[in-house]
């Protein structure tokens, strides 16, 4: 018999917010899809006060609906998945605190910040948009290679969104010189997707690929989640 898999949801649940709404879906629909016996659990960032809180996890996923009751409970988990090897998959407010949390551990730049809860920030690694993006569409170009456009199979993609801040552009480059790569961008060459290369999967998505779990459709992100996670897991 397989393994039960579980997967902690990072954030603060809200039924009225379309992708937490989703999220389950998505995981039922990757668990039939793979044959993968699978539960989820909902944690709230002010209850990770440490590590200990998501170690029982064999994925963790970082959700939309940001600002977060706790920033640094969602950073914590965010640092344990990476550090840890762990399957990691962060979507919308999952992605802005994925590139803060690589910000301030790896690059070393402790007083990167998220232009939400810090607008005065000095260096303020996500920012507002040009363009909101709340309850937009948009067409999203994978880079050749990368383990985002090998689970879409395909050059491009269309996704939904609902935010308005991403990736500072001023901190760009510096913030993908090393094993942090770009996964993703649209149109006009900004960044959507984000993955750590030498990590078993740590994808971060500006956009809500869940969303497509309540037309019925499998999200290839979250297959691949569940995939690596079983992998890890056997």
């Amino acid at each position: 018999m397989q393994t039960m898999l579980h997967v902690g949801l990072i954030g603060d649940h809200d039924d009225a917010v379309t992708a937490h709404r989703a999220i389950p879906v998505a995981l039922r629909l990757a668990g039939e899809a793979l044959s993968v016996p699978l539960s989820f659990e909902w944690v709230p960032t002010e209850e990770v006060i440490d590590a200990s809180r998501v170690a029982r996890y064999d994925a963790l996923w970082c959700v939309p609906a940001s600002p977060y009751r706790s920033m640094d409970g969602a950073l914590r988990a965010i640092r344990f998945a990476r550090e840890q090897r762990r399957p990691f998959l962060g979507t919308c407010g999952g992605f802005q605190h994925a590139v803060v949390e690589y910000a301030r551990h790896v690059l070393g730049w402790s007083d990167a910040e998220h232009a939400e809860t810090a607008p005065e920030a000095q260096r303020a690694v996500i920012a507002p948009l040009a363009c909101s993006l709340v309850e937009a569409t948009g067409t999203i170009r994978f880079e050749a290679g990368t383990r985002i456009a090998r689970a879409y199979g395909r050059p491009e993609a269309t996704e939904g969104y609902r935010c308005r801040y991403g990736l500072n552009p001023e901190f760009r480059a510096a913030l993908v010189s090393g094993p942090l790569r770009i996964g993703a961008e649209d149109d006009a060459g900004d960044v959507r997707a984000v993955e750590l290369d030498g990590h078993p999967f740590f994808v971060a998505t500006l956009f809500q690929p869940e969303r497509a779990a309540l037309t019925g459709r499998l999200p290839p992100l979250v297959a691949e989640l569940i995939r690596a996670c079983s992998s890890a897991a056997g």
